[in-house]
């Protein structure tokens, strides 16, 4: 599984035969239960993680639940993925909840809200321990939605991205046309910024044509994969904008429940497997790639300036207050994620020794 898992020839493109291939064991397809998964990635890390999933699902089934993975588009639309799995066109999808915010401005409260001081390992923990799994499902129900999700690979602070020159102070970001998606667009709009929301394939394109200033998507080795270096030799890392975000894997609620309670443990613990295999794998390849970018590529890699931060957590302020008088949901979700990360970040920033300490101490 793991030659599978590394293989390099998904990076751009893959084709969705490919995908399945990856994903699916040599068994007789008629032998067992296949859920077909649609994955919001056409192509690189993120469909090889969602490749992952499959994978582990596959194996620790015996062959007997087979996840067939499916490269972006192949059925609906990004913008449609949801709508599909309630409708049961398909089985499962791939995705981000900040990609159906439009639907519930709380969506973006499970992955890219705003930062109360902790990353997405600690989101995740409310997710898993704080209660944040029932506040998602009682989110579903009322937005009737006949799909079951579930949450993994906790993803490192999205940096701030690609700019035509180093950003030095907030002042600089006022009036620049920028893309970002989910309830951080809002955010930045406060800032004084404008928001293009486009998907991942048409960022490097815009910046090149000049549509957008400056764009994000998520990490490095992504942003290699694009070309972003191609179009910009400015690139800040650190940033509050999506500085916590993970995978959903939706499922059709009906097709979740027909499955046997082995197959429903054996989805639930495969993502659960997962947040490490990510966070392992993916860390490593992103400081690889942040690497390539700086010596082969010749990009300036700088970190974002704290003014730029304090700026984005009062627009945060603002943004989120403002929703929360709004919905009354959106309120409730907060309070929540306010009180785990008080918690749980009181005992984290007592006890974490400063790690750039000791980094310093040995590497300068």
């Amino acid at each position: 599984m793991k030659e599978q898992l590394n293989r390099r020839k998904f990076l751009r493109g893959s084709a969705v035969a490919g995908a399945a291939a990856l994903a699916t064991p040599a068994i007789a397809q008629d032998s067992g239960t296949t859920l077909k998964m649609q994955a919001a990635w056409g192509g690189g890390i993120f469909l090889e993680n969602a490749q992952s999933f499959a994978a582990r699902v596959n194996e620790m089934s015996g062959g007997s639940l087979t996840i067939e993975v499916l490269s972006v588009d192949a059925v609906v639309k990004t913008s449609q993925m949801q709508d599909a799995v309630h409708r049961g066109v398909l089985d499962a999808a791939h995705y981000v909840p900040a990609y159906w915010y439009g639907k519930s401005k709380a969506a973006s409260l499970f992955g890219t809200g705003p930062c109360f001081g902790w990353s997405s390992q600690e989101v995740l923990g409310w997710v898993y321990a704080g209660g944040g799994q029932e506040l998602f499902d009682e989110l579903m129900e009322t937005l009737r939605l006949n799909v079951v999700s579930f949450f993994n690979s906790p993803m490192p602070a999205q940096p701030l991205g690609w700019f035509n020159q180093e950003i030095t102070d907030a002042s600089q970001m006022n009036g620049l046309k920028y893309r970002t998606v989910g309830l951080a667009a809002d955010v930045l709009l406060e800032m004084g910024m404008s928001v293009v929301q486009l998907p991942g394939g048409e960022i490097q394109p815009a910046m090149k044509s000049g549509l957008i200033d400056a764009a994000e998507f998520n990490n490095p080795t992504s942003d290699r994969d694009f070309g972003m270096q191609d179009v910009s030799k400015h690139y800040h890392l650190a940033s509050f904008h999506q500085s916590q975000e993970f995978f959903e894997v939706t499922i059709n609620k009906d097709k979740f429940n027909a499955l046997s309670d082995d197959h429903k443990a054996i989805i639930k613990n495969a993502s659960m497997a997962e947040n490490s295999g990510f966070y392992w794998g993916n860390t490593k390849r992103y400081s690889d790639d942040l690497l390539k970018l700086q010596e082969t590529d010749g990009v300036n890699v700088y970190r974002t300036p704290d003014s730029v931060m304090a700026a984005q957590l009062e627009a945060w302020d603002v943004v989120a207050n403002r929703i929360a008088e709004e919905d009354p949901f959106f309120a409730k979700v907060m309070e929540s994620q306010k009180a785990y990360a008080k918690n749980v970040m009181n005992y984290l920033n007592l006890n974490q020794p400063d790690y750039k300490l000791a980094y310093n101490h040995y590497f300068g």
